[in-house]
């Protein structure tokens, strides 16, 4: 099933807060889209850690939903039991955006992940240099998975 959302951002954020990959679309706006995927971090922490010990997300849902919303850009995110964020910035102008195609980027894009990290050869919080992992995600930002 091909999703016809496009994102022009895809960062996968370790437990630590360290970039382990960013993807961007647009060249032009590489470094904005790299603030706001930094500056998602933060309301991220807030939503996950206990408020009055209380959690403000139910633990078994990875997904966390829109964080926020800019001119120009919606920011979506998605942590996984290990603590590792996945961070999805797609253009505010798609007006076609629907909320179950966005958990079915960031499943795929999970599914990926786990496939990367499951490699003998990949030493555990180090950058995503794949080649292959690259090209998958790049798949997922145009929507063609």
């Amino acid at each position: 099933m091909a999703s016809n959302i496009t994102s022009v951002c895809i960062a996968i954020i370790g437990k630590d807060n360290s970039p382990l990959y960013i993807a961007t679309s647009d060249l032009d706006r590489e470094l904005e889209l790299h603030y706001s995927v930094h500056a998602s971090l933060d309301i991220i922490e807030e939503k996950c850690l206990p408020a009055s010990g209380k959690q403000t997300v139910d633990s078994r849902d990875l997904y966390l939903g829109m964080l926020y919303s800019t001119e120009t850009d919606k920011i979506y995110g998605y942590v996984t039991n290990t603590k590792t964020k996945f961070i999805i910035v797609i253009d505010s102008s798609n007006s076609s955006l629907r909320e179950n195609e966005v958990r079915s980027m960031f499943r795929n894009l999970h599914i990926l992940y786990t496939d990367a990290v499951c490699n003998p050869f990949y030493t555990p919080e180090e950058p995503l240099i794949s080649k292959a992992f690259d090209k998958s995600v790049r798949n997922i930002m145009a929507g063609n998975v």
